[in-house]
């Protein structure tokens, strides 16, 4: 099984562009030991310690939609939910290797993995 370093995700809400699309469908890499220390020196995150995510997620998020870049932007015009997604997905991906959670059926108790990254709209 090769290394997997991009994981797919859906946003529970989506990025409204100014010409009112939404985007739901991304991809997210890795981060590297750079991509976490570079925003550090951002006069925005020294100024206001909570932008480190947004210049984080700008930096790892490689696809979002049809939108031609990610840049923090982008992250700052995100429903607050899909921000909370985003946090968590980073976390997992890069903390545990996987967008899988293991779950449980609450009616079965039948025990499965499921992706964060799975649409459930379709």
């Amino acid at each position: 099984m090769a290394f997997q370093t991009e994981f797919e995700f859906t946003l529970p809400r989506g990025y409204v562009d100014k010409d009112g699309n939404v985007h739901k469908k991304g991809v997210m890499r890795l981060a590297t030991a750079k991509d976490e220390i570079l925003p550090l020196q951002d006069y925005r995150v020294q100024n206001n310690r909570a932008y480190l995510v947004i210049i984080l997620l700008s930096r790892v998020i490689s696809k979002l939609g049809d939108l031609k870049s990610i840049n923090p932007s982008v992250v700052e015009e995100l429903y607050s939910a899909d921000l909370a997604y985003l946090q968590d997905f980073y976390r997992r991906v890069n903390e545990e290797g996987t967008a899988s959670v293991k779950t449980k059926c609450p009616s079965c108790g039948h025990s499965y993995e499921f992706d964060l990254g799975t649409d459930l709209g379709e």
